[in-house]
């Protein structure tokens, strides 16, 4: 009888053999262990200060990206405000009553009734009185002297001397 052989033309007992031989060869070579922690098995005191330990810094996210992250949720909330003011506002004037006028009037006219009462504030500062002496003699010159000249085709300029 023949014996059984394998696709590599090696009879199954010296297979089983040589797998047996692998797998003791592979059992026997040390796993190498690379360490992913630390653990400090130190007792610490029972009271009283210790030495401060570094801790490192844990967080996902770098604190610039959540500083932009808080940042822009204060500027999404703030712009929803400012469009549900302008929904009520377009509301109020959506239905043409007298109170949908008045919303649109009374504040523009608020803001002309301020704005007048500052400009007259501010001109009325201005315009300080003053009253000047002037001493000494006066002279009036009646006589012109009128120099004219242009230069230029296209574009001319004029200059007018008056002395």
């Amino acid at each position: 009888m023949d014996p059984v052989h394998t696709a590599h033309d090696m009879p199954e007992s010296e297979a089983a053999a040589e797998a047996r031989r692998l797998i003791d060869d592979w059992a026997s070579t040390p796993v190498r262990h690379h360490p992913t922690s630390f653990r400090d098995d130190t007792v610490p005191p029972a009271f009283g200060t210790t030495a401060p330990v570094k801790q490192d810094d844990q967080r996902i996210v770098p604190a610039w990206a959540a500083g932009i992250a808080v940042a822009s949720i204060g500027v999404g909330a703030g712009i929803t405000g400012i469009g549900c003011g302008a929904w009520l506002v377009l509301q109020g004037l959506a239905s043409v009553t007298l109170n949908g006028v008045l919303m649109v009037t009374l504040p523009l006219a608020g803001l002309a009734a301020a704005a007048t009462a500052i400009g007259g504030a501010v001109s009325k500062a201005r315009s300080a009185i003053t009253k000047t002496v002037y001493e000494g003699p006066v002279t009036h010159h009646i006589e012109i002297h009128n120099t004219s000249t242009t230069r230029g085709a296209f574009f001319a300029r004029t200059r007018n001397d008056i002395h």
